[in-house]
């Protein structure tokens, strides 16, 4: 990325930051900073001399601005690794590091649904766990949690690069870790689904459109609309206001919908989300109810029924053909960005609003990809 275009992407995220909330960076005394270090490295020699387990004080104590002292700690397994996906001209990413809950409510891993998800900026996996408690999720409903990390060294506000080409940007690195997954512990590969937020949502909207073989159905929440940003530049531009062309067109110009196999989508989105736009939501609403083929080349309803009301806090428009929910935008009253029923300690996660991962996982739990 050229060094001035780096540099403008770098404060647009200052300033988006301070729009949703970031806690503020603290300067520290050398004192202070060294102690820090001291209780950091303390913390990781007994992390490594136990056992893996659940999101535990231990490791959540390395989380510098919103740590907490009392996270609840769960039976499963929280394991942490790296993966090295084949090199391959033009990847970005072929190293990822991925945090991966093994629920204690199953015996075993083989035959188990997995949910992928992808944090946003500023985030990590932990506390992308913590805000969304997709692991507690996890261990009531008997599913795996996989969870790709950012590199700082690609990008220093760990967001994915989301608007590239997705040839160019981390998505083969992801597909290649779930692959390895799925086949390192047997996970049920009918049955592996796909969730981000922010970036992350951009990046899995362009993963489930590259691979679609891969997943039964996607949840994005407060992404942008697919095809519209090429450079960082028309990223933030899209970001703000969405795409100015017609989002039917846009995906018929990038996808052949007559061969894509379709992928059931769940989309939630804050109706007072100052970062990306909720107009981003409804063109994605239209791009993926053209890719599951229920709308024609003009946006009009081509089979089934489109379905809207209110509930709960939030303004609901479904898809559904055959009595089935392909899909769903969830617009929810009064959110901002950030996770809809999460947990408010952690930053860009808020308690206003349905449960947004029950709400996802529920939509979810009824699909499966056909081999």
């Amino acid at each position: 990325m050229p060094r001035k275009k780096s540099s403008v992407w770098l404060r647009g995220l200052d300033l988006l930051a301070s729009v949703m909330g970031a806690p503020p960076k603290k300067k520290a005394t050398r004192r202070k900073t060294a102690a820090v270090k001291i209780a950091t490295n303390a913390t990781l020699k007994r992390a490594k001399r136990a056992p893996a387990s659940s999101i535990s004080s231990a490791s959540a104590a390395t989380q510098k601005p919103h740590s907490r002292s009392a996270q609840k700690v769960l039976p499963g397994r929280w394991l942490r690794s790296f993966h090295s996906a084949p090199p391959a001209a033009g990847h970005l990413v072929n190293h990822l590091a991925y945090a991966l809950y093994l629920p204690a409510s199953s015996a075993t891993a083989t035959g188990l649904p997995l949910v992928v998800m992808l944090h946003g900026c500023k985030q990590n996996a932990e506390s992308f766990a913590r805000g969304t408690r997709i692991c507690e999720r996890a261990e009531r409903a008997g599913f795996a949690v996989l969870m790709p990390e950012q590199a700082k060294t690609a990008h220093a506000q760990g967001c994915w690069h989301w608007h590239d080409d997705p040839a160019h940007t981390e998505a083969p690195a992801v597909a290649s870790l779930v692959a390895a997954m799925v086949g390192e512990y047997g996970f049920d590969a009918q049955r592996v689904y796909l969730a981000g937020i922010s970036a992350g949502a951009g990046l899995a909207a362009a993963l489930a459109i590259r691979e679609p073989q891969r997943f039964a159905a996607m949840g994005l929440h407060s992404g942008p609309v697919f095809g519209a940003a090429t450079s960082t530049m028309t990223a933030m531009s899209v970001m703000r206001r969405g795409t100015r062309e017609d989002p039917v067109h846009l995906i018929d110009t990038r996808v052949d919908v007559n061969r894509y196999p379709g992928m059931p989508t769940i989309i939630v989105h804050g109706e007072l989300d100052a970062v990306v736009a909720k107009r981003n939501a409804e063109q994605l609403t239209l791009e993926f109810a053209r890719l599951n083929r229920l709308v024609d080349e003009r946006g009009e309803l081509r089979v089934g029924e489109q379905r809207t009301y209110s509930r709960d806090g939030a303004d609901y428009t479904d898809y559904v053909k055959g009595g089935r929910n392909v899909v769903r935008l969830c617009v929810v009253h009064g959110l901002g960005h950030a996770w809809s029923g999460g947990d408010p300690r952690e930053p860009f996660h808020s308690a206003r609003g349905p449960d947004a991962t029950a709400m996802i996982w529920n939509f979810f739990r009824y699909q499966r990809r056909k081999a």
